[in-house]
């Protein structure tokens, strides 16, 4: 049996970035400015009781999703997509929905 795995440490340096956010204009994706390339991200739709989580070596706009009830889904696209310095919560209906507060943290 072959198996395959992968892992990196943080060689004592890590980055941790928490904030909300709340539009109440038109759903769209949005970007947020950390400082820092994540390397694990979570958004949290309080309003919607589901959340998101995005780990280092998932593609751009993947993420795995929560929805209310428990059920699990891998989202590949519309999800979040990280960059050198932040990362982008695309324009999911259940987690990015005007007027719904979201909650987010990213670690680097």
């Amino acid at each position: 049996m072959a198996a395959t795995q992968t892992q990196s440490s943080d060689k004592g340096i890590v980055h941790r970035a928490v904030g909300s956010y709340l539009d109440a204009g038109t759903a769209a994706a949005f970007v947020l400015t950390v400082g820092f390339q994540p390397r694990y991200v979570r958004v949290v739709n309080e309003d919607g009781d589901c959340f998101e989580e995005w780990f280092e070596g998932m593609a751009d706009a993947e993420s795995m999703k929560m929805l209310t009830g428990g059920t699990y889904a891998k989202m590949t696209s519309h999800g979040i997509t990280v960059s050198a310095t932040g990362f982008t919560v695309g324009l999911d209906t259940d987690i990015n929905v005007t007027s719904q507060q979201l909650s987010w943290v990213a670690f680097g």
